[in-house]
């Protein structure tokens, strides 16, 4: 099995940092795209190199049911 490579920290009060860059992650709007459709979501942000995080709860729940939904029209 390979190593997982930490792309976030989260400080002892729970912030959550940059690996890379150290820096806090910041709320920002995101839009996400998938056949020619966009949603825009609030999402923790890297303010330096702009990595997103998506909480795993929102990529398997509800970004893969918009996809299911939009495969199917």
């Amino acid at each position: 099995m390979s190593e997982e490579k930490q792309i976030y920290d989260v400080d002892p009060q729970g912030a959550m940092h940059c690996a890379r860059c150290g820096v806090p992650l910041e709320a920002r709007e995101v839009v996400f795209e998938y056949l020619d459709n966009a949603f825009q979501v609030r999402l923790p942000v890297c303010p330096s190199c702009g990595f997103i995080y998506v909480p795993e709860e929102l990529a398997e729940g509800k970004v893969l049911s918009v996809e299911k939904i939009l495969e199917d029209k």
